[in-house]
């Protein structure tokens, strides 16, 4: 350790910054970032993160930086706090990001209605050709690297979260309408085994074994990884030690809320076709679901 620091203390200014993935300068972001990701001091990294706020001092990243170490030092609670409390003096490009932490913190926090009313928000701004700023693709990063999402992808992603937050209310239904799709629009061994957990629950077993058959044969992205097959294991005995007459209950279904995709869908799919520039074409692949949207 000792050679390392003194190896990085030779080297120009510019290729320390470099070497740590800190922003160049000396300002109190930077500063919060250097105790974030060099001193690995957290705690710190708060209290700095938050003069960098109050000085209006790359605000976006602040708040969104300081609200991830939060979660990461189990203070969820606070960190939804403060992004309601600052966001407003955030730029509107910040916005979407921002919204992307909320929903994790909702989820650690076990506030899964605030998390499903958020990601149905997000839903609407994609259906309204509002999500990327309008743009087909946007950059996103994930552990300092850099790659392109699609609006393809963005919508199965946020489908994915939304049939998880279902299934913690036990609204399988729901769920199981979410999960179909997402598969339609970006299928994955993963959602497949949601899908087919839904549909366990609601004692729908053989068509739960077809769904999961999908990933058995490998035909979806992941089916191959270990904790797709871990997962496909569990399922299968689950399955068998169901039994396959089901028990009477009374279904938790779709809210007259949650109809407001079905209507709005239906309106975008018309006004997609006469104005082609401003509507994204991947709804297309979801209408015929249109009459059981559940978000």
């Amino acid at each position: 350790m000792k050679e390392r620091n003194q190896i990085e203390a030779q080297l120009h200014p510019s290729h320390y910054h470099v070497l740590h993935k800190l922003p160049p300068g000396d300002s109190p972001y930077v500063r919060a970032k250097h105790v974030q990701l060099v001193d690995k001091e957290p705690e710190g990294a708060i209290v700095l993160f938050w003069k960098a706020i109050n000085a209006g001092d790359r605000v976006d990243s602040a708040l969104k930086d300081m609200a991830v170490v939060m979660k990461q030092q189990d203070r969820a609670e606070e960190a939804i706090e403060a992004i309601k409390s600052f966001r407003d003096r955030c730029s509107k490009q910040a916005q979407e990001s921002l919204d992307n932490v909320l929903i994790d913190l909702y989820k650690k926090c076990g506030r899964i209605e605030e998390q499903i009313q958020l990601l149905k928000q997000k839903l609407r701004m994609i259906y309204q050709g509002e999500a990327f700023n309008g743009k087909p693709t946007k950059t996103a990063r994930s552990h300092g690297k850099k790659f392109q999402v699609t609006v393809k992808q963005e919508t199965s992603r946020i489908l994915g979260n939304l049939g998880w937050a279902y299934m913690q209310q036990e609204n399988y239904l729901a769920a199981e309408v979410v999960y179909r799709k997402a598969q339609i629009i970006d299928p994955d061994a993963n959602k497949a085994c949601n899908l087919c957990q839904c549909l366990i629950k609601q004692a729908r077993y053989i068509e739960a074994r077809s769904v999961l058959e999908e990933v058995i044969q490998g035909k979806l992205p992941g089916s191959g990884d270990p904790k797709s097959r871990n997962r496909v294991k569990e399922l299968l005995q689950e399955l068998e030690s169901e039994q396959l007459i089901s028990i009477a209950s009374t279904a938790i279904g779709l809210n007259a809320e949650d109809t407001f995709l079905a209507e709005g869908l239906d309106q975008l799919m018309s006004q997609w076709t006469s104005y082609r520039s401003r509507r994204l074409p991947i709804f297309e692949e979801i209408s015929s679901f249109r009459d059981q949207l559940a978000c």
